[in-house]
């Protein structure tokens, strides 16, 4: 895969210097900091922005910042679903996941999808390394149980879905400290050995909280969280969510994303950012610059 290098010719030297000092001091106040990164939207499916959060990774990871990815794949896991003729179905936003759909969801995000970005990471120089939730026992789920929005005395099965029960991020640090870069897939394992679909934003939640992570940033496809007027919220605290909640202005996919931050807010990570993923290079304008890109949450 070749990139063009961006033409900065116009760029004066002294601006470029300007430019690259102006990161100091948020590459010193983030040095050895973890943050928890959830790779999804188009930054994920448009190659030119893939390779932008490739090399924006690599450059966290060089100047002494501890990234982890944890990504999603829902296109991608209904367009292998499609190959075999099965229509996706969800509830509440939750994949309806059966015995075989389980098998597609694996393959395609421990397979295809992740391996897609530990060689996009290699290629751009840095040593990535793919995760499950069964690799060094990381994360142990449940059965979700899914009670109706309306009536609570309702409850979906929605087959192989899970909730985290657990998350044991020794085998995260352990790569972290040995420079690795680890790229994590949302599955994880149950009692009895068996697999658990878990939705992408809440895994990254649970290990930026258990991690104490610095931020967790969440790739999106929008500019963050739109009010009624479509207007970009920069900045929500809990009890203003909840407002948003009530009236219907979050719904939909927003509710695990939102669900996940607060909940990683309130848990000890300094600051959640929902961030436009189709912004070329939106990591690092988000953490090395004083540029605000997308809704920052707080816990209080």
């Amino acid at each position: 895969m070749s990139h063009t290098p961006v033409d900065l010719s116009h760029i004066a030297a002294r601006d470029k210097a300007e430019i690259l000092a102006q990161a100091l001091p948020y590459i010193r106040k983030f040095h050895g900091k973890t943050m928890v990164i959830k790779y999804g939207g188009n930054a994920m499916t448009d190659p030119a922005l893939q390779q932008a959060f490739a090399e924006d990774v690599v450059l966290l990871k060089l100047v002494g910042i501890n990234p982890i990815v944890v990504h999603g794949g829902g296109p991608q896991i209904d367009a292998a679903l499609t190959k075999i003729g099965k229509k996706g179905q969800f509830i509440q936003g939750m994949r309806v996941t059966d015995a075989e759909t389980m098998d597609v969801v694996e393959w395609v995000l421990a397979g295809e999808v992740q391996q897609d970005i530990v060689g996009l990471i290699n290629a751009a120089g840095g040593k990535a390394v793919g995760l499950t939730g069964r690799d060094g026992a990381m994360i142990r789920a449940r059965k979700l149980k899914l009670l109706d929005l309306n009536d609570p005395s309702i409850e979906h099965d929605v087959g192989q879905v899970g909730e985290i029960e657990s998350i044991d991020p020794s085998i995260v640090k352990a790569l972290q400290d040995d420079q690795f870069i680890p790229v994590v897939s949302p599955i994880g394992f149950g009692k009895d050995n068996e697999s658990y679909n878990i939705n992408a934003d809440l895994v990254a939640s649970k290990l930026a909280e258990i991690l104490k992570a610095e931020k967790l940033m969440m790739l999106t496809n929008i500019k963050g969280v739109l009010d009624k007027q479509g207007e970009l919220l920069t900045e929500l605290t809990s009890r203003r969510i909840d407002e948003l909640v009530e009236d219907g202005t979050i719904s939909g996919g927003m509710l695990p994303k939102i669900a996940g931050a607060i909940d990683a807010a309130k848990c000890g990570v300094n600051a959640v950012h929902i961030i436009d993923g189709r912004v070329p290079h939106v990591l690092l304008l988000e953490i090395l610059t004083d540029q605000a890109f997308g809704t920052m949450i707080r816990s209080h």
